[in-house]
């Protein structure tokens, strides 16, 4: 015989095949009255699961109008969430996740039926085919930014992924140059006409999008400072564009050490014989204005530049690194260009000049004295090639 339940508590019913169904009226995403119906094995399990959904009733939490499949909530997620708010690289990232991973394994589950042990299994399954660790780490990232999303949209209760721990990924110790090979690079790339983006990345730590999107009226040289406010992207379907920067930080003012000052003042010069020979064809749109320009005037491509300088790298003879790493030689070279400490501190970015001086103090290497001698050369003789 059912328990009998309090006034406004719900029903619980036992069905033909045995088992329990809990019912009560909520409110759902939409706005609307509607019957929700709970299910059991036993009276108490159906009466509990009612329990629950009454208590999220009580705290205002509605349930979803509709029962989305993990696919279908991907889908909408990245068109209607990620497309429009994040950078297009960013949208085709969590895409390719998506498609390669999400779906495939986990696009046709009920999305409010997904549980941690289905999660683990799907993370054990990429693991025994050999997905590496990192990607394996950026699927669980984008599946936990997709449900928390849910989760505000009020589609669900709880994001499950964030039961599921992180696959460990053992980062690499990449080791950035020391100054006698940042100097020996910079001597051997004297001559190419992106010199001064390299001193740039190398001295400034600037990212090479950063770079490529800076302008000339981002430049003071009287006062000696600049403010990076744009980079180059590619954007699918557009092509290269000269976009803002993400965050308030990156658009600090920054101190010009001389050794990039000059650096600038040879590329001003290049630049304006470049744009004579080719006249007319001259491309650079109005307003942007940049600095490094491809030799017709256009932005240049951040891969392209990367290509360039593991050309040089190449041509220079010096171990070979990334663009990225290069950028963490700047406070070794800021102390080897004797740049004041306080300078130095904006330029880094540090919030302390302790953390400054700790980067001064342990510049001192077996290549000092070598590297000190290539740097009065590479100082001295401006037509050094």
């Amino acid at each position: 015989m059912a328990k009998r339940r309090p006034n406004g508590g719900g029903t619980v019913t036992r069905r033909k095949d045995g088992r329990y169904q809990g019912a009560a009226y909520v409110t759902n995403t939409d706005g609307h009255r509607v019957r929700k119906f709970v299910y059991g094995s036993t009276y108490d399990e159906a009466a509990e699961k009612l329990g629950k959904l009454q208590e999220q009733e009580r705290n205002g939490v509605p349930v979803p109008s509709r029962t989305w499949s993990l696919g279908e909530w991907l889908a909408y997620w990245l068109e209607h969430i990620v497309k429009p708010n994040r950078e297009h690289n960013t949208y085709v990232k969590y895409e390719s996740k998506v498609r390669l991973y999400l779906v495939p394994h986990l696009g046709k589950k009920p999305m409010a039926r997904l549980t941690p042990a289905q999660l683990r299994s799907f993370m054990a399954e990429l693991k025994r085919t050999e997905v590496p660790p990192a990607a394996r780490f950026e699927v669980l990232r984008v599946l936990r930014n997709a449900l928390n999303r849910a989760v505000r949209e009020e589609l669900l209760t709880r994001n499950v992924a964030e039961l599921v721990d992180m696959p460990k990924v053992t980062k690499k110790e990449a080791k950035p140059w020391s100054a006698r090979e940042a100097i020996a690079f910079l001597r051997s790339a004297r001559a190419h006409r992106l010199y001064a983006a390299c001193v740039l990345v190398l001295v400034l730590g600037l990212r090479r999008s950063e770079v490529l999107g800076l302008r000339w009226q981002d430049i003071d040289f009287d006062q000696r400072q600049f403010t990076p406010l744009k980079q180059v992207q590619r954007v699918k379907g557009i092509g290269l564009v000269l976009k803002d920067l993400k965050t308030e930080s990156s658009h600090a003012v920054l101190p010009l050490p001389e050794f990039c000052a000059r650096a600038l003042k040879e590329r001003r010069e290049l630049q304006d014989l470049e744009r004579r020979i080719v006249g007319d064809a001259w491309s650079q749109e109005a307003g942007q204005d940049l600095i490094f320009s491809s030799e017709r005037g256009g932005p240049i491509d951040p891969v392209g530049f990367s290509r360039t300088f593991n050309a040089l790298v190449k041509r220079a003879g010096v171990r070979r690194i990334t663009v990225r790493l290069a950028r963490h030689t700047c406070g070794t070279l800021l102390a080897f260009l004797k740049v004041h400490p306080k300078v130095a501190q904006a330029i880094l970015r540090h919030s302390q000049i302790s953390m400054t001086m700790d980067v001064y103090t342990h510049v001192v290497g077996d290549g000092e004295r070598e590297a000190v001698t290539m740097l009065a050369e590479l100082l001295e003789d401006p037509l050094i090639g």
